[in-house]
């Protein structure tokens, strides 16, 4: 089957992008979670929306709750590309109190709350995205695949390790790939048969057909529930619909399959660092596949000679992603991420770390395995992380040793 652009037009995205993030504090304090920046130039949300673009679905509601300020800012200053005359859009929603009182109360509830929203727009399908993922996929092949299977619902799946299934929802299928069990982050996931060493993993998409989604979101509207897609939607429908699970097609075009779900600081620090590797596992630099994002109007990145110190010193940037607007004098940046308008002054070492927008790195400071959010000052001769016990007295410090410092924290 070639999906055709009418039946695209029929499709609307729902993008969850209300979560509170807890597990990213402090990146979280300021910022709903989607918006987070990622990768130097981008927030995390751009990943999700240019797979939206990239595939022809131009019709999109953006679901905001927690903080969402500069998340609002972005998709409006920053994702302003679509022509209204062709009934294409980005909507962002926060709870509009239609239904309820209450805030979105679990991500089945935050489109229920919004069954206004599908009595207006009248697709025939609702594709419900989360707007914290790190992937790309082309939703077309998902599309193509739920029609031709004239399935109800179709749920995106990746085979995970057998140890990390339990943070995801745990599928079981049979020879048709039609789901039998789905058991939401199980203590003792069920392994693919073919493989026990494997899990088949939600990847948190969901493909719904809207007149029984609708039906589905009421009846569960009628219950005590927590009100999610995962522990409460999903089970309920497996026994009396259609429910498929259709297996990621990576557009990345690796070796190995490439979606993260970067939920916790040491989630998010390694999957910053696998854009550093000399073979990126993740491909930014794809022309066939570009992520989309909101670029400030900076000038290019320098690096540069000082003569600060006696005999001067040179400007080195090693495996490093490094944004417009920085200037690098004389500084020596290794295996890291420098976020636009960054100035990083002479005989400064910085390893293994994450600079965000606007930071002011002083003379002979050291910063390693480090989270550095935006606007904050280290002052001359500061070293952070490289003593942990001291940093843990200051700093947001991970289970791996990661230091985080908030945004224009004020450092000792």
């Amino acid at each position: 089957m070639v999906l055709n652009d009418n039946l695209l037009k029929k499709v609307l995205v729902m993008v969850l992008a209300g979560g509170q993030g807890e597990r990213l504090y402090p990146l979280t304090k300021d910022r709903a979670k989607p918006a987070v920046p990622f990768g130097g130039i981008y927030r995390i949300i751009d990943f999700t929306l240019s797979n939206c673009v990239n595939s022809g679905l131009r019709k999109m509601c953006v679901l905001t709750q927690y903080k969402s300020y500069s998340l609002d800012r972005h998709l409006r200053i920053g994702w302003n590309i679509f022509n209204n005359d062709f009934g294409e859009f980005i909507e962002n929603i926060p709870p509009q109190k239609r239904i309820s009182d209450l805030w979105y109360q679990g991500t089945a509830d935050a489109v229920y709350q919004n069954i206004y929203v599908l009595d207006r727009e009248r697709p025939e399908r609702v594709l419900i995205l989360a707007g914290d993922h790190i992937y790309k996929m082309d939703y077309r092949e998902l599309i193509e695949f739920h029609v031709g299977m004239n399935a109800d619902l179709t749920v995106p799946c990746i085979e995970v390790p057998i140890n990390e299934a339990k943070r995801f929802g745990v599928l079981g299928v049979d020879n048709e790939q039609r789901i039998i069990e789905f058991d939401e982050k199980p203590a003792n996931p069920k392994s693919i048969p073919s493989n026990p060493e494997m899990a088949l993993a939600s990847m948190g998409i969901y493909l719904f057909n809207t007149e029984l989604l609708v039906k589905r979101l009421i009846d569960d509207n009628k219950k005590y529930t927590q009100h999610d897609f995962g522990k409460n939607i999903i089970p309920s429908m497996i026994t009396k619909d259609r429910v498929f699970a259709f297996v990621f097609n990576d557009k990345n075009n690796k070796a190995v399959k490439y979606w993260r779900d970067i939920g916790t600081l040491d989630a998010y620090w390694e999957a910053n660092m696998d854009l550093v590797q000399i073979d990126p596992v993740f491909n930014l630099y794809d022309r066939c596949w570009p992520i989309r994002t909101y670029h400030e109007q900076f000038p290019p990145a320098k690096a540069v000679f000082s003569e600060s110190f006696p005999g001067g010193r040179c400007g080195m940037v090693l495996d490093s992603l490094v944004s417009n607007g920085c200037i690098i004098s004389g500084a020596r940046v290794e295996r890291s991420i420098i976020s636009p308008d960054v100035r990083i002054d002479c005989h400064s070492e910085i390893r293994d770390s994450i600079i965000m927008e606007g930071v002011r790195i002083g003379k002979n400071a050291r910063v390693q395995k480090a989270i550095i959010d935006k606007s904050v000052i280290i002052p001359d001769g500061a070293q952070i992380g490289y003593n942990l016990g001291e940093d843990v007295k200051q700093f947001t410090v991970t289970e791996k040793g990661i230091v985080v410092a908030h945004k224009q924290m004020p450092l000792l």
